[in-house]
């Protein structure tokens, strides 16, 4: 649950309550990337009144893998933080495989289609695909207090027509990944879901965008 308790103008301040307790924003979020947070033990974090991390859904799905870790306990019993946790979805690691070294050119190692991306692991060369469904499920099984929608990382710069086609599909799946989640929730213990905000720079798509997210 988000409430807000002070604004400013366009600032805000706010309370996010999760199952493994409260975030005040806004808040500097570590990176976990691979259910740790380098060069600090979760005590540091701890001492150091870190109140949130980031997992890496796109990592820990391909090592050690999210079925292992949901076995072991979730996320939290992995890397020993008992704080909340958000994972991203996975949609900005599929977008930089597709880029080059140059950081420019698109790589024939990613496909985005309607039904989602396949690519080949980084690790081992295997053919992945992650769907919009297997995001959502993938954070479940990690056990996030928030997870993610999968979505399409937008190249940049990008026109605003193609910045309003890939928001378009980002919305649909965003649409999957929310019956996805709902189905997988159990009653008062399911972690809440956030979208990103798409549109590249243009405002008409980001306006879209948030008012598809916050109809009222």
């Amino acid at each position: 649950m988000f409430e807000v308790l002070a604004t400013d103008g366009e600032a805000r301040r706010g309370r996010l309550t999760t199952r493994h307790g409260v975030v005040e924003t806004p808040v500097f979020m570590p990176c976990g990337t691979y259910g740790t947070v380098k060069g600090m033990t979760p005590r540091a974090l701890r001492e150091s009144g870190t109140t949130i991390v980031l997992g890496n859904t796109f990592h820990l799905m391909l090592r050690p893998g999210d079925p292992i870790i949901r076995d072991l306990g979730g996320l939290h019993a992995f890397m020993h933080w008992h704080g909340p946790i958000l994972t991203d979805s996975g949609g900005y690691q599929v977008f930089s495989l597709g880029q080059e070294r140059d950081g420019k050119s698109k790589s024939p190692r990613v496909k985005v289609v309607e039904a989602g991306a396949t690519f080949r692991s980084p690790i081992n060369g295997d053919l992945v695909e992650l769907t919009p469904e297997r995001s959502i499920e993938v954070q479940h099984n990690l056990g996030a207090d928030i997870v993610m929608s999968f979505d399409e990382c937008t190249e940049y710069p990008a026109t605003e027509a193609a910045a309003a086609a890939s928001m378009r599909l980002s919305m649909r799946w965003a649409r999957r990944g929310w019956e996805r989640h709902m189905t997988l929730r159990e009653g008062d213990t399911h972690p809440e879901r956030d979208t990103h905000r798409e549109g590249n720079p243009h405002p008409h798509p980001r306006r879209h965008t948030h008012t598809r997210r916050h109809p009222h």
